[in-house]
């Protein structure tokens, strides 16, 4: 085991918050034992006490030297602890045998050291396996990924601390099951599979920046959803798509501080105090958007941060290049049959040509049940109705809309909206 730098790492891991040292090393570490000795499931529960283990020891007798191979010393002790008290519950006499994966199921390179970097995107492909379902997904990248706690998880999407352990735990045995090698996938199915951690990365960032539950958003989630595609473009520096989904996050996200007004109440888009928006974020985000587009066909989150970088870069609301925007998104709906994308080319059309424009594209999606019953297009409808003029029509479709969202401060909004326009 690595020496320790007694007093000093102690100081410096507090003042960085052992959160930070740790949650990037978790992937590291894990990816490390599953490379040697298989079994993911039994593996991650070692990674997690290990963590605990540092983050016990090292306030008291300082960080370690090496921390990655503290932690891999530790998490492998452990492991061999659970391995053979699986073994002796099972009696099984070859331990090696039992919780080795065979050899064909490991990479070429499996003997060899693996960079950590390889090791967090296997990771991703392996979380965001098609074994499993997106909710499963989204937990595991979040636990063996991201590093959160499994209480965390449960308290970022509102349900029981037993219900999330519970969904990893199916998760885990889902992945054990179906013996998925750790190795990268094979080139026939890798875009597939990026295509599924870019997915995983954008419902995440998507629960944080506009959450389903009683807040409006959930500032952790988005953060850990803009780390990961930080990686993710990092390790993948030539996918158009990855450098658009960190684009796409960057720019949206930097409007956030502007989003609610200081008494949590929502502020729309028209009505943002810009001055607020990070400059920083969108810079970098612009930056991406410009070195990944003209570089051959756009894919959908390419498209999307476009999109956002044309918002971000009016100077106010009445800047806007709707007439662009609205092109795009006619772009996005002919690579991605996607109902929001719909309802947002509504808005566009609506603000470049009228509303009566936008109002008439509405009446095609009311027929398509994946957004028929949503509170959007409800909110949309009363916009551009009240635009329009139709005061009664408008209250009407806010009240609809506030009743079947979720975010306590939208119905608020929603509501308020609806109140102006009593009669």
């Amino acid at each position: 085991m690595t020496a320790h730098r007694p007093g000093t790492g102690a100081r410096a891991a507090a003042g960085a918050g052992f959160g930070d040292l740790l949650r990037p090393l978790a992937p590291q570490v894990l990816g490390a034992l599953v490379r040697r000795y298989g079994h993911f499931d039994t593996a991650e529960d070692a990674v997690q006490e290990a963590l605990i283990a540092a983050a016990a020891q090292w306030p008291e007798r300082g960080v370690p030297d090496d921390p990655r191979a503290w932690l891999i010393t530790v998490a492998s002790r452990r492991l061999t602890d659970l391995l053979r008290a699986e073994q002796a519950r099972r009696r099984r006499e070859d331990a090696a045998a039992a919780f080795r994966l065979p050899r064909e199921w490991l990479s070429p390179a499996a003997d060899s050291a693996p960079r950590d970097a390889d090791d967090t995107l296997i990771l991703l492909f392996m979380c965001c396996h098609p074994v499993l379902p997106p909710d499963l997904q989204i937990a595991l990248t979040l636990r063996s990924v991201g590093g959160l706690s499994t209480g965390e998880i449960a308290r970022a999407f509102f349900v029981p601390e037993k219900t999330m352990g519970q969904r990893i735990s199916r998760a885990k045995r889902r992945i054990r099951d179906s013996r998925v090698p750790f190795r990268a996938p094979a080139p026939a199915e890798r875009a597939d599979r990026v295509a599924a951690v870019l997915h995983v990365l954008y419902l995440i960032f998507t629960e944080g920046y506009a959450s389903t539950g009683p807040s409006l958003y959930r500032p952790d989630l988005s953060a850990e959803a803009i780390r990961l595609a930080r990686i993710v473009h990092r390790l993948l520096p030539g996918d158009g798509e990855a450098a658009g989904l960190l684009a796409l996050m960057l720019l949206t996200d930097a409007r956030r501080p502007a989003r609610t007004a200081p008494d949590g109440s929502l502020v729309p888009l028209a009505e943002q105090d810009r001055s607020l928006w990070r400059a920083a974020d969108i810079a970098e985000g612009l930056a991406l958007v410009a070195a990944t587009l003209p570089h051959g066909p756009a894919g959908p989150y390419q498209v999307q941060a476009a999109i956002a970088a044309l918002h971000d870069e009016a100077a106010s609301a009445a800047e806007t290049d709707w007439p662009q925007i609205a092109a795009l998104y006619e772009v996005l709906l002919r690579i991605s049959d996607n109902p929001m994308a719909a309802l947002n080319h509504a808005v566009a059309v609506a603000m470049a040509r009228g509303p009566a424009a936008g109002l008439a594209l509405l009446e095609g999606l009311d027929a398509d049940r994946r957004i028929a019953g949503h509170h959007r297009l409800h909110a949309v409808r009363a916009h551009l109705l009240e635009m329009s003029g139709d005061a009664a029509g408008a209250r009407e479709s806010y009240l609809a809309a506030a009743e079947r969202t979720h975010s306590v401060p939208e119905q608020r909004y929603l509501n308020a909206r609806a109140a102006r326009l009593a009669p």
